[in-house]
């Protein structure tokens, strides 16, 4: 097998540790180093074999074989890393972090690599490369490649975009019509997207994403490509974005799935009426907050697009008489575009005041 240069650093990492890197590279910068697959530059014109036999394979080594019999899903090209081994311990403790205070109650099963061992999938990595290399002249030199969740529909889907390649955009009506990522570092809003599979186990992707130069999109938007030239992907914020926005006529060529994460999810926040994150509310048993009430509390807190959208989705809820958007739907997506921290915040705010009001009737 050939080395290059970035294949030699990758190899050199790994054995020497973050220490060999320059102290200004951001965590986000040390992962994709560590992470990256080892043929990321030459990986379309070599095989599976060539991979397993090479050094920096045995340094990522994983469970032999690939067969469908082995995974909770069936898909060729997988490859399983050993617990303990370096790329395996790097993205589970980036995963678990990523889940903040519930991290330390989520179990994570197995961490699985894309070998992209297929004639299709070696297609699909070469054409990551041309697209990678023609956003970055486009950009001034910079494609802004970043590590990034994506939570499928079901377990089956991974399958399906392993072997096949993502088939169809999320259009739920928040961001536009394209595939929805989360940041590396919060792997929660993905997980709160993803649904368990007949054993209850969850599984999401960690994808390499080519954003280019990226634009707002703000919630409600019909968006489904960029809206000029200057831009290549969406965010849900400029500064501190959770979501990226992959419009879907570049869904198969800006974004690469190179790990699949199988897990348990943690207890659920400290909102009532929830099982496991991404379940629907359950009816709580503390005092409940009318919802007109819940959207004049987050109205303080959120902008006025943001407000506007969810007094929509609740008039959607209540006054169509097919029901378009069901309660545990209109819950996910006020949790989605209000996030859990704030509703937990004004929820308790909430249970406090009227707990107060019972304490001075009955002092009465």
């Amino acid at each position: 097998m050939k080395y290059n240069g970035d294949q030699s650093r990758f190899y050199s990492v790994f054995h020497h540790g973050f220490e060999t890197l320059p102290r200004d590279h951001s965590p986000e910068e040390k992962l994709i180093d560590r992470i990256s697959h080892p043929g990321i530059i030459d990986a379309a014109s070599e095989t599976f074999e060539d991979q397993e036999s090479s050094s920096v394979s045995d340094c990522e080594s994983g469970t032999s074989g690939t067969n469908s019999d082995q995974l909770p899903f069936h898909s060729n090209g997988l490859l399983k890393l050993v617990e303990g081994n370096e790329v395996h311990d790097l993205i589970k403790r980036r995963f678990i972090s990523g889940l903040g205070s519930l991290g330390a109650q989520a179990s994570v099963i197995a961490i699985y690599r894309n070998t992209y061992s297929s004639v299709l999938g070696q297609a699909r990595l070469h054409t990551f490369q041309i697209h990678s290399k023609a956003v970055e002249k486009k950009c001034g030199g910079n494609s802004n490649v970043k590590y990034a969740w994506y939570a499928p529909s079901s377990h089956n889907d991974i399958s399906n975009i392993i072997c096949h390649g993502f088939d169809h955009p999320q259009n739920n009506g928040l961001y536009g019509s394209g595939a929805y990522l989360a940041p590396d570092h919060c792997p929660l809003e993905c997980v709160k997207r993803s649904t368990a599979d007949e054993t209850g186990l969850k599984h999401v992707l960690l994808c390499r994403v080519i954003l280019g130069k990226a634009e707002l999109v703000p919630p409600g938007s019909q968006q489904c490509r960029p809206s000029c030239e200057d831009f290549d992907s969406g965010v849900d914020d400029l500064s501190s974005p959770k979501k990226y926005i992959v419009w879907g006529i570049h869904m198969n060529t800006r974004i690469l799935p190179e790990y699949v994460i199988s897990f348990r999810d943690p207890p659920p926040p400290c909102l009532e009426g929830t099982t496991r994150i991404g379940e629907p509310f359950r009816k709580p048993k503390s005092p409940w907050m009318p919802f007109p009430g819940l959207i004049s509390a987050l109205s303080k807190f959120l902008p006025q697009p943001t407000i506007d959208l969810i007094t929509k989705y609740h008039r959607q809820h209540r006054v169509s008489l097919d029901k378009k958007i069901s309660r545990p739907e209109l819950i996910q997506r006020v949790r989605q575009l209000a996030g859990d921290e704030l509703l937990i915040k004004v929820i308790k705010s909430f249970r406090a005041k009227v707990g107060n009001s019972t304490t001075n009737v009955e002092s009465k």
